[in-house]
């Protein structure tokens, strides 16, 4: 497993991490917590050092699982995530600082340490970062020893900005073949700044998988019942033709083309997948290759206009 700096935090990653959300049963339908076990098993015995999680993935029952794990692989780093208070019906974002200091204790005890490694504030408004209390209670329970580093997991490019306007060391984003625009739009200010790049949602919640039918349904608790109407959906589908000229040659799918799109750019530290079993996760890097190049660069180069024909911006 090839590895990438973290930005300036000193921690070297592989460049291939694995998310939890998935696994946690609050995305795509309920995983049981042997299952979800294994797949976490068996990535670190592929060589991932880098977790994603968060106090909200399964109301904490990710993050006691990645403690669980990391006490037999201590050089695994665990990045998580707070500000979501599911103590209240429904849910609601809370940046206080008494409620992130609380909340850094908490997610303390359920991974087994006393300093959580990289800490992201989880998607804040450029608003929270600029003029609320977060990035103050971030820097506070860092000089303290609490954090080690932290960061933002930003819904958008202004979110995105704002916390490296603020400082913060790493941001998790949405980047992927169909949705790089957020991540390009801020790539000048992250190499002036230094952060670290954390790419998630790199397959488009499985879209980018190139396997859906135009009708595609999904369970009960699946999150994309939500998240596209049936017509934004087979649009979607429809504008995957525009880059299956990538698959070719040692590139066999389109998701193993999305995966290697995102690692082609420099600028990602590392991309998150998100497996639900062994199997996938196992395809997955199977699928990925064993590293540069990632896709040729004639092949990078025209990505962006069949994007456009299609509509969508890069």
């Amino acid at each position: 497993m090839r590895k990438r700096p973290l930005g300036k935090t000193g921690l070297v990653v592989s460049e291939l991490s694995i998310g939890t959300w998935g696994l946690s049963g609050d995305a795509y339908g309920k995983v049981e917590e042997a299952d979800a076990e294994a797949v976490l098993r068996r990535a670190i015995d592929m060589g991932f050092t880098l977790v994603d999680t968060s106090d909200a993935y399964g109301a904490g029952r990710m993050e006691r699982l990645v403690g669980k794990l990391a006490k037999d692989h201590p050089d695994l780093v665990i990045v998580t995530k707070g500000g979501i208070d599911r103590t209240t019906d429904p849910a609601r974002k809370c940046f206080a600082a008494d409620y992130l200091r609380s909340a850094v204790e908490r997610s303390c005890k359920r991974v087994g340490k006393d300093a959580l490694q990289v800490y992201l504030l989880h998607c804040p408004t450029p608003e929270t970062l600029h003029t609320g209390e977060a990035v103050e209670a971030m820097e506070t329970l860092k000089k303290e020893g609490k954090i080690e580093h932290w960061g933002v997991a930003a819904g958008d490019e202004d979110v995105a900005r704002a916390a490296i306007d603020r400082g913060a060391e790493v941001v998790e984003l949405a980047y992927s073949l169909t949705h790089p625009i957020d991540l390009h739009r801020i790539s000048g200010d992250v190499m002036v700044s230094g952060c670290g790049v954390l790419a998630r949602s790199v397959l488009g919640h499985g879209l980018l998988s190139g396997m859906w039918a135009k009708g595609r349904t999904f369970e009960e608790g699946d999150h994309r019942n939500e998240r596209w109407t049936r017509m934004e959906l087979e649009h979607r589908v429809g504008q995957l033709d525009a880059v299956r000229f990538l698959v070719k040659g040692e590139v066999h799918t389109l998701r193993g083309a999305a995966v290697r799109f995102v690692l082609a750019n420099h600028l990602v530290s590392a991309a998150i997948l998100g497996p639900r079993t062994k199997e996938q996760l196992e395809q997955l890097v199977r699928e990925t290759g064993g590293g540069p190049r990632y896709l040729s660069d004639d092949d990078l180069r025209q990505v962006p206009r069949a994007l456009d024909k299609v509509g969508i911006h890069s």
